[in-house]
């Protein structure tokens, strides 16, 4: 099992363009062996400390292993909506990880 954390940053006012693209993205997560754990929205209350930037939000998804995120990753079905994510989101942080 590998676990991705992803912090995610959006361009101010692109918060619709980038649900457009979850609507597309989160469901066929499930067809390459992945489960979305956590899909968080944080306001600021919620941070006890912090040195960096606040995303926006943050996903946290399992899969089986590391092939199917490549897989999942090349979804022709997800590639044509790639262009909202790139027109909403401005940078975002992705760490891969492994339950100990």
């Amino acid at each position: 099992m590998i676990y991705i954390t992803q912090l995610i940053y959006i361009i101010p006012g692109q918060e619709i363009v980038f649900e457009q693209f979850e609507q597309v993205a989160i469901p066929l997560i499930a067809k390459y062996n992945g489960k979305l754990v956590f899909r968080l929205r944080p306001d600021a209350n919620a941070y006890i400390g912090e040195s960096a930037e606040k995303p926006y939000e943050i996903h946290l998804v399992e899969f089986l292993n590391e092939q199917d995120f490549e897989d999942f990753k090349l979804d022709e079905e997800r590639k044509k909506f790639l262009h909202l994510k790139e027109q909403s989101i401005r940078a975002s942080v992705m760490i891969m990880g492994r339950k100990l």
